[in-house]
């Protein structure tokens, strides 16, 4: 696995850069929005981690414009901003994940092992159709009713998790621990967010909600 790292303090991003070279992952560091595009156009790195505020283009504007390309790898944002919406916000320009500034490094290290390791799962060659739902997992597309879906990957781990376990209710907890794994500490408005921009791509006015939240549980797929 081979990160890009856009981070413009210079004391974390030189922290972050030996942290992760200390776990055998190569990391190209930069510090403004514009050379992240750059490197991030004609590199292979199979996660991308952004800061949201940097010189020139913002993480935010860096995502959007290299979703917008055609880049098929995974991306994390880093902020001080921690709301919903603001969340939301990020998840919606093609970021996979996002973690709040100050955070452990230990949680880092978790999201971007479990951003890398979904890179190379393979799903079985299978089509999996709920309703007007059609989800191929090999093929990682999603219809519903004809139309396609764009989902970035986090977005469909979590859509591919809750059809495998359509019909059950499925704990945050678990949720969590499967999309992102033990180590990481996600809290549960991540979560939230993630579910949030989920229904608004699933669900057209009028038609039937299949994400259905079980309050003070979790989540479920209606069949």
């Amino acid at each position: 696995m081979r990160v890009l790292l856009a981070e413009d303090d210079r004391r974390l991003g030189n922290l972050l850069t030996h942290m992760l070279n200390d776990e055998n992952i190569p990391v190209d560091w930069v510090q403004q929005g514009d050379t992240a595009y750059e490197y991030a156009s004609h590199g292979a790195y199979e996660v991308i981690v952004l800061d949201w505020m940097m010189p020139g283009q913002s993480g935010i504007e860096v995502c959007k414009r290299l979703r917008k390309e055609g880049y098929q790898g995974s991306i994390l944002l880093l902020t001080a901003k921690d709301s919903v919406d603001d969340k939301v916000l990020g998840l919606e320009t093609g970021a996979d994940d996002y973690v709040v500034k100050p955070f452990d490094f230990i949680e880092l290290l978790a999201r971007i092992r479990a951003l890398g390791r979904r890179g190379s799962v393979q799903f079985r060659d299978e089509i999996i159709t709920i309703g007007d739902l059609v989800v191929n997992r090999s093929a990682k597309t999603v219809q519903r009713d004809g139309r396609e879906i764009q989902l970035t990957g986090r977005e469909f781990q979590l859509l591919d998790l809750l059809v495998q376990n359509r019909g059950q209710v499925l704990p945050k907890e678990i949720i969590i621990d499967r999309i992102w794994g033990l180590e990481a500490e996600v809290a549960s408005n991540n979560l939230e967010a993630f579910i949030r921009l989920l229904r608004r791509k699933l669900h057209l006015p009028g038609e039937r909600i299949l994400i259905q939240n079980i309050r003070g549980v979790g989540y479920k797929l209606e069949v």
